[in-house]
């Protein structure tokens, strides 16, 4: 997993990655630009910071979320290298944003609200994502944020578990995707059953007309 972002208004010039959710106890390590972040317990690596960033990968045209090509993560490994950290940086290009298929919606023995989805996103197995949507239904076209998506609001996706049901992934409306004169309210985004085929990743580009003022 590698999820990477750059906020240069709030942190300056500096590129966020993560490979692993939080644990409750860290270790920091510094050497010069570079600080990483570990489990203090397992020793694995959460996630590095690299500061003045720019002076390795040029600028950076974002504010957010950061998609990098396989020639900047290499970048990145050998600045690791370069300052005595493992080059652990691995290219992510799986699309975390997908078109999924909802082919059950039971509901969950200790909520009243929520319900237990399995739901094809192309994959050799669905997956068992539970969903507190109002509108949520078998039989629909939804869009999927897989584990590792970062949601616009910065939110990251990891396995979870919900009333203790084990939940892998999250099925996303319009308002949490941001998208243009999405409706102001809890509810999946429900595609037309012929809007792009199962498994595809999302198009938000297409997507910015969704929905009409």
């Amino acid at each position: 997993m590698l999820i990477t972002s750059y906020n240069p208004s709030e942190l300056g010039d500096t590129l966020i990655t993560i490979l692993r959710p939080d644990t409750a106890t860290q270790t920091i390590e510094t050497h010069a630009n570079v600080t990483r972040i570990s489990d203090a317990d397992s020793g694995e690596t959460l996630g590095y910071n690299f500061f003045d960033v720019s002076k390795t990968l040029g600028d950076l045209d974002a504010n957010g979320q950061v998609h990098l090509t396989a020639e900047q993560v290499e970048q990145l490994n050998n600045l690791l290298k370069t300052n005595d950290f493992e080059p652990e940086l691995v290219l992510d290009t799986d699309p975390k944003f997908v078109v999924g298929y909802v082919e059950s919606a039971e509901a969950h023995p200790k909520s009243d609200h929520l319900q237990i989805t399995k739901t094809n996103v192309g994959l050799e197995q669905p997956l068992q994502i539970v969903s507190g949507s109002p509108n949520m239904q078998a039989n629909i076209l939804v869009v999927v944020a897989k584990v590792g998506a970062m949601m616009p609001s910065g939110l990251i996706i990891w396995p979870g578990e919900l009333r203790g049901v084990e939940s892998d992934g999250m099925i996303v409306s319009g308002r949490e995707l941001r998208l243009p004169n999405a409706p102001q309210r809890p509810g999946a985004l429900i595609l037309p059953a012929d809007y792009q085929p199962v498994g595809a990743a999302f198009d938000f580009k297409r997507a910015q007309t969704l929905f009409t003022a």
